[in-house]
């Protein structure tokens, strides 16, 4: 079974068992600008052509570290079937044309706050931007609200997928499938 495969068929199995309200929630690690990690939960959106697809402003911290140096790591925790899935690749921005999909597709409050916030830029306070919110969320009420150019999505192309399978005897079982000249190679890891 190739990794791409394995990754969509362990999702399916916690999405049937969980009761998380997100069960798509996965960590994001880039490499940031001086050099150390950091890291912070985001949604999958999907997986096309084998590559693993989160969205966010490209302005975001994770934005720049991922245009800046284009290395990703995503870590998934599933509970429910207590397993754990550790992705390294390459990032890529996605398209626009997918870029604008994925943005239409999120709730029109979501979008509203995507037009307005700098992410994880300094605020003084909040007042100014729900005030500024509330006075977009009539204002575009009935009105189909364009993508920022600023919001996007990358790709991660994995190199790396590490399964883990978590047993009560503490002998987990590890899969770690490194992708080299187009194959994937398969070796089992110690717990």
């Amino acid at each position: 079974m190739i990794p791409i495969e394995k990754f969509k068929k362990w999702y399916e199995e916690e999405i049937e068992k969980s009761s998380v309200r997100i069960p798509s929630a996965c960590c994001l690690t880039s490499i940031g600008i001086d050099g150390y990690p950091n890291s912070r939960f985001v949604s999958l959106k999907e997986i096309v052509d084998n590559k693993f697809v989160i969205t966010g402003p490209l302005n975001s911290k994770k934005g720049i570290e991922l245009l800046s140096n284009p290395k990703a790591s995503l870590t998934f925790w599933w509970t429910e079937t207590e397993r754990q899935i550790r992705i390294q690749g390459d990032s890529v921005q996605i398209e626009n044309e997918r870029a604008d999909m994925y943005f239409r597709e999120r709730n029109k409050e979501s979008q509203i706050v995507s037009k307005i916030s700098k992410q994880g830029a300094e605020i003084k306070s909040l007042t100014e931007l729900t005030n500024l919110f509330e006075n977009l969320k009539s204002e575009y009420i009935d009105a189909e609200i364009t993508r920022p150019a600023e919001w996007s999505g990358f790709y991660i192309i994995p190199k790396r997928i590490e399964f883990m399978e978590f047993s009560k005897s503490r002998f987990h079982f590890r899969e770690l499938f490194t992708k080299e000249n187009g194959f994937w190679n398969k070796v089992i890891l110690q717990p």
